[in-house]
C-alpha cells in the first residue's frame, strides 16, 4: 500500500504543477516575460534580479518569482520519484497491495521529465524574444503534467488490477471526448490570449496575428460544444448507475464552466482586463484538473481499502 507520506507528496506535485500555470499567467498578463532577459541567469550575469538592470522592477521580480518556483517544482518531482522508487525496490519479495511498478514509476516519472523539459522550454522562450507561439507551447506542456499528476495521484490509491468501468461504455466515451474537447478549449484559448492585448509583451500586443474577434467567437463556440457534451454527460450518469462522486465531479465542473464563462463575457466585454485574464486562466487550470479527474471516476482499478477482499463485479464490466 502506498504511504500517506508519498500520497501527500503526489498530491503537492499537483497543486505545484498547476500553480506553476498561475504564476505563468501573470507573467504573461503583464507583459513582464522578459522582466529577466536572460536564461539560466536573470540579467548581467546574476541569477537573481539587479538594481542596475534596465527592465522595470516589477517585472523583472515577477518574472524571477516564476523562475523560482520552478526550483519547488524540481524537489517536489525529485521526491515523488524517489519515494516511488523505493516502494517498488521494497516491492519485492513482499505482498503490496498498490498500482503496479511500472506504472507506479512512469507516472511519477511526468513531473520529473516535465518539470526539466519546461525549464528547458522556458529557455528558448526567453532566447527567442517570446515568440507567442513557444509561449503557448509553454503552457500547454503544462497542462499535459497537470494530467499527468492528477493519474498519479488517483492511481496511487488503486490496486492495479484490470480496469473496470463503473458506467456504461457509451457514458465512459462521452467522458473521454469530454476531455479532449476540453483540451481543444484550452489549446484556443492559448490561440485568443496571443492574439489580445495581454499576449506575453507589454510592447507588442497582438504577436500570433490572428483577429482577436474571429478566435474569441471560435473559442466560445467550442465552449458551448463543451457545455453541450458536459450537461449530456449529466444527464447520462443520473439515468444509470454511477458513483456518487462521477456526479459530485460533474456537477462542480459544470459550476466552473459557468463562472468561466462569465468570466470570459466580461473580460471581452470590458476591454480584457489584465486582472480578470488572469483569473480566466486560473479558472481554465482548474477546470482541466476536475475534468481530468471526473474520467478517471468513471472507472478503478480496485480501490486499496477494499485490498485482500474480493473486488465486486461491475455492472458494465462485460
Amino acid at each position: 500500500m502506498i504511504p500517506r507520506w508519498l500520497r501527500t507528496v503526489f498530491w503537492a506535485n499537483l497543486v505545484a504543477q498547476s500553480g506553476i500555470i498561475v504564476t505563468g499567467a501573470i507573467v504573461r498578463v503583464t507583459g513582464s516575460g522578459l522582466g529577466c532577459p536572460d536564461w539560466p541567469n536573470c540579467a548581467n550575469g546574476s541569477i537573481t534580479p539587479t538594481s542596475y538592470q534596465a527592465e522595470a522592477a516589477w517585472h523583472k521580480y515577477i518574472e524571477f518569482g516564476n523562475r523560482t518556483l520552478t526550483f519547488l517544482l524540481v524537489i517536489l518531482a525529485i521526491a515523488a520519484f524517489a519515494g516511488s522508487l523505493a516502494r517498488v525496490m521494497r516491492r519485492r519479495g513482499t505482498t503490496f497491495t498498490g498500482p503496479k511498478t511500472r506504472t507506479l514509476l512512469l507516472l511519477s516519472a511526468i513531473p520529473l521529465v516535465g518539470t526539466f523539459a519546461q525549464a528547458v522550454l522556458g529557455g528558448i522562450t526567453v532566447l527567442t524574444g517570446l515568440n507567442p507561439f513557444i509561449v503557448a507551447g509553454h503552457f500547454l506542456v503544462s497542462i499535459v503534467i497537470v494530467a499527468g499528476c492528477v493519474n498519479l495521484v488517483v492511481r496511487s490509491a488503486e490496486t492495479g488490477l484490470p480496469p473496470r468501468p463503473l458506467v456504461p461504455k457509451p457514458v465512459l466515451w462521452l467522458g473521454r471526448v469530454l476531455v479532449l474537447v476540453s483540451a481543444a478549449v484550452i489549446t484556443m484559448g492559448t490561440i485568443v490570449t496571443g492574439s489580445g492585448p495581454h499576449s506575453g509583451d507589454a510592447d507588442t500586443p497582438n504577436r500570433m496575428g490572428f483577429d482577436l474577434r474571429t478566435v474569441a467567437w471560435l473559442h466560445a463556440d467550442m465552449v458551448l460544444l463543451f457545455i453541450g457534451l458536459l450537461i449530456g454527460l449529466i444527464v447520462a450518469i443520473h439515468l444509470v448507475q454511477s458513483p456518487a462522486r462521477t456526479r459530485t465531479l460533474a456537477w462542480v465542473l459544470f459550476a466552473i464552466t459557468v463562472i468561466q464563462g462569465l468570466i470570459g463575457y466580461t473580460q471581452y466585454f470590458t476591454g480584457v482586463p489584465w486582472l480578470l485574464v488572469a483569473f480566466h486562466v486560473v479558472g481554465a487550470a482548474v477546470l482541466w484538473v476536475v475534468v481530468v479527474f471526473l474520467l478517471l471516476s468513471m472507472q478503478d482499478r480496485g480501490h486499496v481499502v477494499a485490498s485482500g477482499q474480493e473486488r465486486i463485479r461491475s455492472n458494465y464490466e462485460k
